[in-house]
């Protein structure tokens, strides 16, 4: 495991904080999708804002290909006060017991679905500086990966899952809710074979990826946040908005194939929804969710 995953994963753990995002592989299989379903057009466009990272100052942080810049949101956690004001940009508690409601959850702007949004406007204005620019596109890959976490778009007063302590399998240690959906059980899902994100997007109908790439940016938190409550927290606890169990919970291996197609089906509507945006952002009509046209 690369260490940087070790420390974010560990950190994410000992914080217990909700805003520890996907490991590399959900996020890259996100941007790999997206970047092969976009137009030819489009492909060229993020590769020519990806060749200008030197603008961004963060050495320590490359976005030299997509599947980096996917990940450059969490890498730049690192760099302390610098970045911290995008920390509850990557989740939106939404409380799965509750009738549906991002209102709550994304006060101020403060939430993934909505800085979804304002990422793809800031791409698709061509007056904002290029820095800018190269950084919503970061950012836009990165949180577009981030909602189809079930456990970013989905939370019971529990911090996305972070308290509740659970073991995947015979994993047991610290591993809770959150960190099996981000970690252990998105790279199993992925790598299943036909694994890799080519190998998922290969595996569905031209009919489904067009059916999958539409609705809204509240349609899809809607259905992450659905995903929480029938697949993420279901599977381990039962009844997902019954008391918080008192001994640790375990994922069996009956549970994780069952959730295998779940979690590939979010990768693989993830990539698809990120390609509409950025054909959306990066082509001649400029469009962007959410924004105001004449």
């Amino acid at each position: 495991m690369p260490i940087r995953k070790l420390i974010l994963f560990f950190a994410a753990l000992v914080a217990a904080s909700p805003a520890a995002a996907w490991w590399e592989y959900g996020h890259e299989s996100v941007a790999r999708i997206a970047m092969d379903s976009v137009r030819p057009d489009t492909r060229a466009a993020i590769q020519r804002l990806l060749a200008k990272g030197r603008v961004l100052d963060t050495p320590e942080c490359s976005v030299a290909t997509i599947e980096l810049a996917s990940y450059w949101p969490d890498c730049i956690k690192t760099l302390g006060d610098r970045f911290n004001y995008a920390f509850s940009w990557h989740y939106q508690n939404v409380d799965i017991c509750k009738p549906f409601d991002l209102k709550g959850a994304c006060k101020d702007g403060h939430c993934v679905s909505a800085q979804i949004e304002r990422q793809a406007r800031l791409l698709a204005d061509r007056n904002v500086p290029e820095r800018e620019r190269l950084m919503a596109l970061a950012f836009l890959v990165h949180f577009v990966g981030d909602l189809h976490q079930p456990m970013h778009a989905g939370d019971k007063g529990d911090l996305g899952g972070n308290q509740v302590a659970a073991n995947y399998g015979i994993i047991g240690g610290r591993t809770n809710l959150h960190g099996i959906w981000d970690g252990y059980l998105a790279e199993r899902a992925i790598s299943t074979p036909p694994g890799g994100p080519r190998a998922i997007l290969a595996s569905s109908s031209p009919d489904e990826r067009a059916a999958l790439a539409g609705g809204s940016v509240e349609d899809w938190s809607r259905e992450s946040w659905n995903a929480a409550r029938t697949f993420a927290y279901a599977s381990l606890i039962g009844d997902p908005c019954g008391p918080k169990p008192e001994a640790r919970p375990t994922l069996s291996e009956e549970d994780v194939r069952a959730m295998i197609p779940v979690l590939r089906r979010q990768v693989l509507a993830g990539g698809l929804r990120l390609a509409r945006l950025l054909d959306d952002a990066l082509g001649p009509e400029t469009k962007a969710p959410g924004q105001k046209r004449d």
